[in-house]
């Protein structure tokens, strides 16, 4: 990603008290140095609601389904029948950095598609063959809950038209961990649905583009004292997707500068499935505890601009690290 071309384009938005800039860039340096151009503004939605955090309570999951009776004459369907050791589970335990270690087992749901909610981040995953997930997830709250849901109800355990169709039961799953380090570490957050491309970018402490201290999704996790994590799968249809960038404040990170700001921006490539459309994401930071939100909506120039980077400076604020 380095030599890009860069299109600077600056916007003041007062809704969220930030100026967004944009800068689009084709495919290899993410210096800010080329031309000026025209791209569409971003427009923040107006409905307060989305700027609050979610607070979830006395979480009780459901399932209901109409009572349809079948004409007569016709051939009813086999009861569902609960399948014993088919049951959704799901445990976490927490790691350092404020991490937590989320295990979800559905043996009889090889293959289905799950979402994940967590303190307003949403994703989408996948179980594997054997029905189980693995999966190291950033902690949002010091009290982290975790509602684990499959994407349905019920499935079939037989391809035979002429075998009765037995019915795995199924629910979502409530997890809750307590992350005693939650404070100590600085958190950025950046969700999205779809294949837009968008990408969190941090510069650690003074760092450009390529150098150490640069941390995003394509770089070497051992260049930078943060970690970046991605959480979703992209193969899926229309997936929740999100990217979270973690400091922790009390880590040993081996001698490396580890005061100062360190410069957040969000990115995007322009691509055949993106351009000349609108797309939407939403960043969350969380900081000493307390979370921040921001929601963008922005219209991607059209497919001339093929393989240019989009680049929003500011849409999330600098961390400042303090030294110890």
């Amino acid at each position: 990603m380095l030599n890009k071309r860069v299109i600077l384009i600056s916007a003041a938005t007062a809704a969220c008290a930030l100026g967004i800039g944009f800068m689009m860039q084709p495919s290899a340096d993410h210096q800010p140095q080329m031309r000026q151009a025209e791209a569409a503004q971003p427009q923040l939605p107006q409905d307060p609601a989305l700027a609050q955090p979610v607070a979830i309570e006395k979480i009780t999951l459901t399932s209901a389904k109409p009572q349809i009776s079948a004409p007569e004459g016709a051939v009813q369907a086999v009861p569902a029948v609960p399948v014993a050791g088919c049951a959704l589970q799901a445990k976490g335990k927490t790691l350092p950095g404020a991490l937590v270690q989320l295990q979800v087992s559905a043996p009889c749901r090889p293959g289905e598609r799950i979402t994940l909610h967590h303190q307003g981040m949403m994703v989408t995953e996948t179980l594997d063959e054997d029905g189980a997930l693995d999966l190291v997830v950033p902690a949002l709250a010091s009290t982290a809950t975790f509602i684990v849901v499959p994407s349905s109800s019920s499935s079939s355990s037989s391809s035979s038209s002429s075998a009765p169709a037995v019915a795995l039961a199924s629910a979502g799953r409530v997890v809750q961990v307590t992350v005693p380090d939650m404070a100590s570490v600085d958190r950025v957050v950046l969700q999205w649905r779809g294949n837009s491309g968008f990408e969190i970018h941090a510069r650690e402490f003074g760092a450009q583009y390529g150098e150490a201290g640069h941390v995003w999704h394509g770089a070497d996790p051992a260049q930078g004292a943060g970690l970046l994590l991605q959480l979703g799968d992209p193969a899926q249809l229309v997936p929740h997707l999100a990217e979270i960038y973690s400091f922790s404040r009390d880590a040993d990170h081996a001698g490396a500068k580890a005061a100062g700001d360190i410069e957040i921006s969000i990115e995007t490539e322009i691509t055949e499935i993106n351009c000349g459309r609108e797309i939407a994401a939403q960043s969350l930071r969380i900081s000493d505890g307390r979370v921040q939100s921001r929601d963008l909506t922005l219209t991607v120039p059209d497919c001339s601009a093929t393989g240019d980077f989009l680049v929003l400076n500011n849409l999330v604020e600098n961390l400042k690290i303090a030294s110890r």
